[in-house]
C-alpha cells in the first residue's frame, strides 16, 4: 500500500501553471449570504484559467511520517494534452496525458507505466487527466454541472457539497469570495477511513488571471499519511516546449495487484 500511495502523490505533483510576472493575491471580499449554489457555480466557471502551454520550477516537499524530502521540479505542460516533470539531472522523470500515466526512478531503477483506472482504484474515485489538471489549477475536481449543489458559508469561504448524498464519499469543495477558485477540496471516504485534502493557501494574479502559488495535498488512509507540499516558481506561459520521455532499458515495472 505504501508504494501505491507513494505513486498517487508522486503523480499529484506533476501539476502547475504560471508566466513571468506575478502578484501574491490577498483575499478581502466579503461573503454574500444570499448567492445561490448556481450562481457560485458560474462565477467559479468563469474563473477558470485559459494559456496553450506552460513552464515553471516547483520546489516539493513530500512527508510520508518521520521522512522528509525536498526537490526542485522542472514542469512542462501541454493544456489538457500532456503534464511532463523532471527532476534534477533527470533522475526522476514523468509524462502524464489523458490516457496514460508514466513515470521512471533512477534511484532504484524502477519504472511505473499504467492508466488512470490504477490510481482512481487506490483513491475510490474516478480519477483522470481533467479531474488532475483541475486540481493543481485551483479548479473543482468535478464537473459541477452534472449534479445539484448546496452552499453554505464556512469561515471566509463558501462551501458546495452535494444536494443528494452518498453514504460511501463524502465531498467538501470551499472557494474563495475574491476570485471563486478554490480554498480548499475535500474527499472522505469513511467507511475505508481514506481523506484526501487539497488546501490552496496562496494565489497569484498572472494579467487577468488567477493561478495558485502554494498547494498543500494530505492523503490518509487509516494511519498512513502522506503530505505534500507545493511553491511554483519561475513561471512563463505559451512557449514551445518539447516533452522528451523514454524508459530506461534494465529498470523494473511497479505492478499494482
Amino acid at each position: 500500500m505504501r508504494t501505491l500511495l507513494k505513486i498517487v502523490s508522486f503523480t499529484l505533483i506533476l501539476f502547475c501553471l504560471g508566466c513571468k510576472s506575478t502578484k501574491k493575491i490577498t483575499t478581502s471580499s466579503e461573503l454574500n449570504h444570499k448567492l445561490s449554489s448556481k450562481e457560485l457555480i458560474k462565477k467559479h466557471l468563469k474563473s477558470e484559467t485559459d494559456f496553450k502551454t506552460l513552464q515553471a520550477r516547483v520546489k516539493v516537499e513530500y512527508i510520508q511520517g518521520k521522512m522528509s524530502q525536498g526537490h526542485s521540479i522542472n514542469l512542462r505542460m501541454e493544456k489538457d494534452k500532456t503534464i511532463w516533470l523532471s527532476a534534477t539531472l533527470g533522475i526522476v522523470r514523468a509524462k502524464i496525458t489523458p490516457t496514460k500515466v508514466s513515470f521512471y526512478n533512477k534511484l532504484d531503477n524502477t519504472y511505473f507505466d499504467g492508466d488512470f483506472s490504477l490510481i482512481s482504484d487506490l483513491l475510490g474515485t474516478e480519477l483522470n487527466f481533467d479531474n488532475l489538471q483541475s486540481l493543481l489549477l485551483g479548479e473543482s475536481l468535478f464537473n459541477l454541472e452534472k449534479d445539484n449543489y448546496i452552499v453554505d458559508i464556512h469561515e471566509k469561504s463558501y462551501v458546495l457539497q452535494p444536494k443528494k448524498k452518498n453514504e460511501l464519499l463524502k465531498i467538501l469543495l470551499l472557494l474563495n469570495p475574491s476570485h471563486f477558485k478554490m480554498d480548499s477540496q475535500q474527499l472522505f471516504q469513511n467507511l475505508k477511513n481514506r481523506i484526501l485534502e487539497i488546501d490552496y493557501k496562496d494565489y497569484q494574479k498572472i494579467g487577468n488571471q488567477v493561478f495558485p502559488q502554494n498547494i498543500e495535498i494530505t492523503a490518509i488512509e487509516d494511519a498512513f499519511k502522506t503530505i505534500i507540499n507545493m511553491e511554483f516558481k519561475s513561471i512563463t506561459l505559451d512557449n514551445d516546449l518539447r516533452f522528451p520521455f523514454r524508459i530506461p532499458s534494465g529498470f523494473e515495472e511497479i505492478v499494482i495487484k
